[in-house]
Parts: C-alpha cells; structure tokens; sequence
C-alpha cells in the first residue's frame, strides 16, 4: 500500500510516497481504508525538525526514526475489525484519531478512538474534525467548565481549534471575543463572536474593557515555543483574565509548572481521544451546529501533501487545510 513519508527532517520536499505492508491488526484495532486527513501544527514541528531542538524532544524519542509517516486524523471506510472489537463492522464509515501515521491507505486504529460518521457528512469534513474539534470541546467543557454567560477570549480565533471554540461557546451561552486578522473577521463573526479584535494593529488588553473568565489560547507564540513558558501573548493573557479565573494554553507546555498568579488556574492542555466525545462531536456536526471549515483540499500524493505543507504554514488560511483520496 502507498505511504507517504518523511526521509529526513526539513522543507516538505523531504516528503516521499514508499510502498510499505497494511497494518496487522491486534484484536482492539479496526483497519480503516483512509479517504481523508488533515493537517495540525505538531505534523508541521515535526515535519521539520523544530520539535527535535525542543526542550520537549526526549518525550518523543521514539517517533522520530525515519522515514516517518505523519498526520493523526483519519476518516474512511472499515475494512476489517479485530477479534475483540464490538463497535464497529466492515463498511461502516468513520472518523478517529491515531498517535501518528495517518498519510497511508490503510491504518490501524484502536476501537476507543474511532466514531461511526453518517453518510450526511463528508469524508472531507470529517477528516479535518477530530484534533481540532476535540481539543476545542474538552478544553472548553471537560477541562475549563465554561459556564453559560462567562466571557471568554479565544486566541486565534480563524484557526483550527480557535473556529471551532467559538463556535461551541457561543451556542453554550458565553459572551465571545476572539483575536483574528483584519481580513478573518467577518469570517470568525459569523461564527458567532461578539467581538473580534486584529492583534497586529492593537493591544488586544487595551481593547477588552472588562476582564475575562476564561482565556484559552492556541496562537503559535514563538517567543513560548522554546521554553514552554508564556511568551509576549501569554503574559498578556493573564492581564485580561479576572481573580480566579481560568487560563488554558495549547502551546505553553510548561505553563502547569508556571507561578500561579492573582488565583488564575493555568494550565497546558492536550486532547485525549475517545469514541464517546468523538460521537458528542459528530451529533454537533450532524446537527448543523458545528461547521469545521476546510480552507483547501489537496490530493492524497507527495506533490499534493507537500503543497499542503506549505499552505499550513501561510497566516491566511482559515480552519483546515486537508488530504483527500476523492482529489487523486
């Protein structure tokens, strides 16, 4: 089957197409024919190569042997189930999530972490859902307890996880701002923020004029990757947030080893996968009241992966960009 592969760290032109074996099975495992994935900011620090200079590097030690095949979300079609596996059957649509190695025809992946799709949604928008979609609604629910009327400031308001986090507060009742380039506001507003503020032409604190109860954060601050620490955004975060509040960083890593300040429960924060949440978010989808937006498509080949590289790391894409097999 084809795979699509680093063979070095670097640019995306380090991408490859191999010819490796399907998957075996272990008896929790479903082997799903990929028709969809996507695109996240950690495929892109791996990718290249920034994450080995991390101070987090040697958490990930074994995933980096070469080549590496990428990408973490999977939607497609069941093609065989293991012997243990109660949930599913072959034919059955679906979306989930692995560790890693997403880019290949088939993959192999645990029972817990897959949810059956309706044929009302598309292998596309599924594909681009479960990271994003996930971490967005433990974040905000499982984790940070938003509660109907709190005010909340979603950083990155036009990414993937932040189109998604104002969307599910603001049908949650919470009074939205978001931050968003000039050109994303219209598109982030009609997602459903009160207020959308540019933070390359202001100073968001000096735009919000009562303090938040919530922050949660998923710009990619340089000036935090090295340290884990909150950077320029992050301090700033905590100057919005009111006496006890709450602040969640996607970014941060070491921000639950930060001094706690003014009462502001902080902390780093990274989604568990698991079926139940997964089908809460396809009920969501199904619904019409979530829409993940998919900013561009690209076929399931190196060219076609390699341009979507180098499209994720433009600051105007909005949502996701995907892979999709119907595009080959």
């Amino acid at each position: 089957m084809k795979a699509i592969a680093l063979t070095s760290f670097g640019v995306p032109e380090v991408l490859e197409e191999l010819e490796v074996p399907v998957p075996a099975l272990t008896d929790t495992q479903v082997l799903v024919e990929m028709r969809a994935s996507s695109i996240n900011p950690a495929d892109v620090l791996f990718r290249s190569g920034a994450i080995l200079e991390s101070p987090v590097a040697d958490k990930f030690s074994n995933q980096f042997q070469l080549p590496l095949v990428l990408g973490n979300e999977v939607a497609g079609i069941v093609k065989e189930v293991g012997g243990k596996v109660r949930h599913f059957k072959p034919g059955d649509r679906v979306m989930g999530m692995i560790p890693r190695g997403s880019y290949m025809d088939y993959v192999a992946v645990e029972e817990d972490l897959l949810a059956v799709i309706p044929e009302s949604l598309s292998f596309e928008e599924a594909g681009a859902a479960p990271a994003v979609a996930l971490t967005a609604w433990q974040a905000l629910f499982e984790h940070g307890h938003l509660q109907p009327g709190q005010r909340i400031l979603v950083q990155a308001g036009a990414g993937g996880v932040g189109h998604v986090a104002v969307q599910l507060a603001k049908q949650h009742g919470a009074y939205v701002i978001a931050t968003a380039r000039d050109y994303n506001h219209d598109f982030v507003k009609g997602l459903g923020a009160d207020e959308v503020i540019d933070y390359t032409k202001a100073d968001f604190t000096t735009l919000i004029t009562e303090p938040v109860d919530f922050v949660l954060d998923s710009a990619m601050d340089p000036s935090s990757f090295g340290t884990g620490l909150p950077g320029e955004i992050g301090r700033k975060n905590y100057s919005v947030i009111k006496d006890g509040g709450t602040y969640i960083s996607l970014v941060a890593f070491a921000l639950n080893e930060y001094p706690k300040v003014r009462g502001i429960n902080a902390y780093f924060f990274q989604a568990r996968a698991n079926r139940t949440d997964f089908e809460s978010i396809v009920h969501q989808m199904q619904e019409n009241k979530l829409k993940i937006h998919i900013h561009e498509a690209y076929p399931f080949t190196a060219q076609g992966l390699l341009q979507a590289y180098r499209k994720s790391e433009e600051s105007t894409k909005r949502g996701k960009i995907i892979i999709s097999k119907n595009l080959g």
